[in-house]
């Protein structure tokens, strides 16, 4: 089965940091656009990136390395990580590595409203 393409916009939020919005499957194909995007965003000044992947459906080993190429190069949040992608960060020892955003109790009750 062909990989669903990954779609990243782009959002400045304050000087110096920005979110990347992520929706499709983040694979061998397609983690380059996201080392791409936050390098992008980086020469714009952006030191610190949070990395929205509530619409990511699959990460495979190589979106998991674009973590890692992403956390050293400078801070990298991650948020709206599923449980199948949280169980994954763990295994891998990279929860240590990369700031992992768990919404807030009321942020869940809404999010099921």
């Amino acid at each position: 089965m062909p990989s669903q393409l990954l779609s990243i916009e782009a959002t400045r939020l304050d000087a110096g940091r920005a979110r990347l919005r992520l929706t499709g499957d983040l694979d061998f194909d397609t983690a380059p656009e996201l080392v791409a995007a936050a390098a992008e965003a980086r020469a714009d000044g952006c030191h610190e990136l949070l990395i929205d992947l509530a619409g990511v459906g699959l990460c495979d080993s190589s979106g998991l390395s674009a973590f890692v190429v992403l956390a050293g190069a400078g801070t990298v949040r991650l948020a709206g990580v599923g449980p199948q992608l949280q169980q994954l960060l763990d295994r891998t020892g990279l929860t240590e590595l990369l700031a992992v955003e768990h919404p807030a109790v009321g942020d869940e009750a809404r999010e099921a409203g």
